[in-house]
């Protein structure tokens, strides 16, 4: 099944080693390291059978590689969020042009304050939106979504976050029913019907899967993830985040996956 043909990423900046963290104990990204991880993500994207729009750096916004936060891009729309992180709010006006080379005018919706969204709390199930309220995305931001998603035939399901920075830091889709489930996420009833993998405490970060068009992209260096992964049957591949998790990035932050 091929789902998507395009994604968007961004260039990290010099300025990635001031990104926002919650765990400085990892200690500031290296740049040079970041970019070459950036390549090889790329990489392993293109692999999955897609086109690879790259953003330049923009050495404004330190977090600026994460491209999933400011925009939101479905079947139907793309939507500019309004991410509720103050240093990187100005982020959704540099990601418009590239949405606009994808979608007109008519199908670019937009979070507006006092309401706050981030894509990486956001969880695409089919025509099913789950969306974490975090310190990042407020109820009003998700109301709003709810609003937008119901206009084109979507629905939008609200999941409060206890614990983690994002929705998909703990719970990512991997289409067929499959999820990769950890900590908190374990036994929130939003996800009971779903065929749940279960990801080990030490290997939390690597929950933050992406699956691309019937392969799955695992961060390296979670042996139990990528196992579990494969025994569900998937094609995998492995690409180095260590950079990015630094910030609190994954996978899934660093792009945009859509059909268009």
């Amino acid at each position: 099944m091929k789902k998507f043909n395009n994604v968007i990423v961004r260039r990290p900046c010099k300025a990635v080693c001031d990104g926002i963290t919650s765990a400085p104990e990892l200690g500031q990204p290296i740049y040079e390291k970041a970019l070459k991880q950036h390549d090889a993500y790329i990489e392993a994207l293109k692999k999955c059978g897609v086109e690879v729009t790259v953003l330049e750096a923009d050495e404004r916004y330190p977090d600026s590689c994460f491209v999933e936060d400011p925009a939101l891009i479905t079947k139907a729309c793309a939507i500019i969020t309004n991410p509720g992180a103050e240093s990187r709010n100005g982020e959704k006006d540099e990601i418009i042009g590239a949405i606009r080379k994808f979608f007109p005018e008519d199908k670019i919706e937009y979070i507006k304050a006092p309401g706050t969204l981030e894509g990486g709390d956001v969880m695409m199930v089919e025509d099913t939106f789950y969306v974490g309220l975090s310190a990042r995305t407020n109820e009003e931001g998700i109301r709003q979504l709810g609003e937008i998603l119901n206009k084109y035939g979507m629905k939008c399901v609200q999941v409060p976050l206890e614990k983690v920075l994002h929705l998909k830091t703990g719970v990512n889709y991997l289409e067929h029913n499959n999820m990769l489930v950890s900590g908190e996420f374990i036994t929130k009833p939003d996800f009971a019907d779903y065929n749940k993998v279960i990801v080990p405490e030490e290997e939390a970060y690597g929950a933050n899967c992406i699956w691309m068009n019937e392969t799955v992209i695992v961060p390296e260096g979670y042996p139990t993830v990528l196992k579990a992964v494969q025994d569900l049957g998937y094609e995998t591949l492995i690409v180095d985040t260590s950079e990015f998790r630094k910030i609190d990035g994954g996978l899934s932050c660093l792009s945009l996956r859509f059909w268009a």
